[in-house]
């Protein structure tokens, strides 16, 4: 939800200038603010789900949010409004993101989550895809580029009523149920009440003649939690850990500066209209398709084999694969150059959509490794590590998106590029110092795996 909402009014855009007498910065606010919200917002989503033990309420809070901020944005009448509407739209729709990823550790065991993350992954991938062009269809209505918040209304509202009628609680206390050994006896009803104030003894607390040891052997008392949303951004402090984000966030955050800038360029340069500028984001859509199927196919044999190499034993650095490296220092720039001066020197549209496709391409294989390096950087901590490097990445998608349009203003779209282009070339001198001397830095800082101590 929360990708799909960030672009589906990006067709829109000229319109939106024109109708509210918008500077362009503002407008370039409500796609940057956007995604920094989408950054933020998560860990709390995250931290109050786990700490009052629901998953369901938190959805439907966050969609009623969702809808109400979306029905403000589609009467609003004053751009700065509108900014300040975005940012809260961006809290109620981002809850997906952490609280559904808890919804499958919920549901389903180790074994078999990685599946499930795939298919949930790949509905955060489609959904900037299909956004602007559902967008472009639905501006070419008499309520041009209001229409995309009255669908964001609907997509609430419907949200809402499946979640309510439809979901049942999924949350699962580990410390509950993931235990070595369950009581294979029921309590009768006489000793319900009382069972539960008496400590579950071992098989070895007892002696032969029935008389209870003088010794038993109790079950620790679970450590209370604290809520506390803070802690997932104090895993910044480990280099590698901010480095692998840092690398995804020039990744993500070059394509969310073309995405953003892309509506004006081809409405000026081409004059096209909001519908064919929708369709424009096709090409991002088959890059990105094409970077997960190669993913799938490579990702884990590569993997294997390298640990093949080394005898069969276990290195995280292992999920940064060879790929890697043209995906962020040929394919990245490669895209963004295409892009830029493609419509710098008014070529032919494809050469913009094709550029993107490149990039978007590259930026998948890259966002695809370097989360799956974060997961297993530090032992215990996947969730908080993922949560860090989701918040740099938005961060840097604001931050850049936020000059993108400035810099198209000022020195145009060719040389807004050679700049992201530079960025990518700096990006992999990080890729290298994490693939290099990535293991070095987490046995510094005590956060080896296990099999890697071995």
């Amino acid at each position: 939800m929360d990708g799909f909402t960030s672009t589906i009014y990006f067709p829109g855009i000229p319109n939106i200038n024109e109708e509210l007498n918008a500077p362009s910065i503002a407008t370039t606010l409500t796609a940057a603010l956007f995604v920094l919200f989408m950054g933020i917002a998560p860990v709390f989503w995250a931290s109050f789900s786990d700490f009052y033990q629901s998953r369901r309420f938190w959805l439907m809070i966050a969609m009623i949010i969702y809808a109400v901020s979306s029905i403000g944005n589609a009467v609003v009448n004053n751009i700065w409004g509108m900014v300040v509407l975005r940012c809260v739209q961006a809290i109620g729709a981002s809850a997906g993101q952490s609280i559904g990823g808890g919804v499958i550790a919920d549901m389903y065991p180790v074994e078999e989550r990685g599946s499930a993350y795939g298919k949930f992954f790949l509905g955060l991938i489609i959904g900037p895809i299909i956004g602007p062009i559902v967008g472009g269809f639905l501006i070419m209505s008499d309520l041009t580029w209001r229409a995309t918040y009255w669908f964001c209304v609907a997509f609430g509202a419907v949200a809402v009523i499946t979640t309510f009628f439809f979901m049942s609680e999924t949350f699962r206390d580990d410390t509950r149920w993931d235990i070595g050994t369950l009581p294979t006896v029921a309590p009768s009803k006489d000793d319900t009440s009382s069972s539960r104030a008496e400590t579950i003894a071992s098989p070895r607390s007892s002696s032969s003649d029935g008389k209870p040891d003088e010794k038993q052997e109790t079950l620790p008392e679970p450590k209370k939690k604290k809520l506390n949303p803070i802690k997932p951004f104090l895993l910044l402090r480990y280099p590698h850990i901010l480095l692998s984000s840092v690398i995804g966030g020039v990744a993500y955050g070059t394509m969310f500066s073309v995405a953003s800038v892309l509506p004006t360029l081809f409405g000026t340069t081409y004059g096209f209209k909001a519908w064919q500028i929708g369709l424009c984001f096709l090409g991002s859509g088959v890059g990105n398709i094409l970077a997960t199927v190669l993913n799938n196919k490579l990702s884990d044999r590569l993997l294997l084999r390298a640990r093949a190499k080394r005898g069969g034993r276990h290195k995280v650095e292992d999920r940064l694969a060879i790929f890697l490296w043209p995906s962020i220092f040929i394919l990245l720039p490669l895209g963004l150059l295409l892009f830029g001066w493609g419509v710098e020197k008014h070529m032919t549209y494809w050469t913009g959509v094709v550029g993107f496709g490149i990039l978007t391409f590259g930026m998948n294989l890259v966002m695809t490794a370097t989360s799956a390096y974060l997961l297993d950087a530090v032992p215990g901590q996947g969730a908080s590590a993922s949560a860090a490097g989701n918040f740099v990445r938005m961060a840097m998608a604001f931050a850049l998106s936020l000059g993108s349009t400035p810099m198209v203003e000022k020195v145009g779209p060719g040389y807004l590029t050679v700049f992201l282009a530079a960025l990518c070339w700096v990006a992999t001198g990080l890729l290298y110092i994490i693939k290099v001397y990535g293991h070095q830095i987490r046995r510094y800082y005590g956060v080896e795996q296990e099999a890697e101590r071995k």
